[in-house]
Formats: structure tokens, C-alpha cells, sequence
């Protein structure tokens, strides 16, 4: 017999902004974090991530606070600081969070290699994780997952597209 789940579902509000690359689905909570941004054409996979994080969850339209939506417009008009204003939490395991953490401290205009994230965290062995850990990333843009690159500084995976991943880079400086 299935064992049912009587824990109440997580209650998230989804939003939905146009940007230069699509339109970007905003998940925020109660408080205003966001929780996840994904885009349209990945709904499904966005839902199947906050799934694993979260179980259940109960996705209704709402509004992403102003502020958040300013700081996104900002960002994707040029304003590349503006990332760091968005209030964002995550749920995962101990080890995709601090991967998760870390992906917010590299600067934009710059990339990393999934070998020195594995260094960075203090895991120099754990590559293939870091890129386990980055391809679940439920925060696209804002935990900037696109900043990570192959070992020769070629453009490897990402959720939304390798074209997005190019374009988020061009946009911040880096030549890809």
C-alpha cells in the first residue's frame, strides 16, 4: 500500500515577467523570497525541481513583490548588480545548498570551472556533484549557474538552453 503524505502542501505564488530571452516564471513564497526562476518553455522541469524540494506544492497566481521585479528588469536592461536585491531561499540537500551559495559569490562578467567550484566549496573531488548540484539549481539568473563553464571554458549544460547560457553571458562581458 503507497504510504500517503499528510503534510499540507507548500504554497507558492507564480509569476511570469517577459525578459530579453523569454518569459521567466517567478515562484516566490509568502515572505517574498524567491524560490525558483525558471523559464516558460522549462515549466515542467521547474515543477518536477520544486517538487523534489518541497513535495507537494500548491503553485497560484500571485505577483512577485515590486522590488524583485525591478531588480530582474534592471538586471536583463543592464544593470548587472542588481542580482544581489533579490531575496531568494532554497531548500536541497546540505550540499546543493552550499554549491548554491557559492554560485551567488562568483561576480558577474566572470566564470568559473566546475573544478574550481569543486575547490572553491573545499570538495576538489567532488566535480561531478558540483554539476549535479548546478543543474538542479531551482533559481536560474539570480544563483547565476550560468557562470559555470567546461575545464577549457567551453559552454556546458544549462536548464534553460545553451542559447540562454550564451546570451546571459554576452551580457555580462564575458566573450563566449
Amino acid at each position: 500500500m503507497p504510504v500517503r503524505s499528510t503534510k499540507t502542501p507548500e504554497r507558492f505564488g507564480l509569476d511570469r515577467m517577459a525578459t530579453p530571452i523569454g518569459i521567466a516564471l517567478l515562484v516566490t513564497d509568502a515572505e517574498g523570497n524567491l524560490r525558483a526562476l525558471d523559464w516558460d518553455d522549462y515549466e515542467h522541469r521547474m515543477r518536477e525541481l520544486l517538487r523534489l524540494h518541497y513535495g507537494a506544492v500548491d503553485l497560484s497566481h500571485r505577483p512577485a513583490p515590486a522590488g524583485m521585479r525591478t531588480a530582474l528588469s534592471g538586471y536583463f536592461e543592464g544593470d548587472l548588480g542588481q542580482l544581489a536585491g533579490v531575496a531568494w531561499r532554497v531548500a536541497g540537500t546540505p550540499f546543493q545548498q552550499k554549491v548554491w551559495t557559492a554560485l551567488a559569490q562568483i561576480p558577474a562578467g566572470t566564470t568559473m570551472s566546475y573544478g574550481a567550484m569543486a575547490a572553491r566549496i573545499a570538495m576538489p573531488k567532488a566535480i561531478r556533484a558540483v554539476g549535479h548540484a548546478n543543474g538542479s539549481n531551482p533559481i536560474s539568473v539570480v544563483l547565476p549557474c550560468h557562470r559555470l563553464v567546461g575545464a577549457d571554458g567551453s559552454l556546458v549544460k544549462y536548464g534553460g538552453g545553451l542559447e540562454r547560457k550564451r546570451w546571459l553571458l554576452r551580457h555580462e562581458g564575458v566573450e563566449v
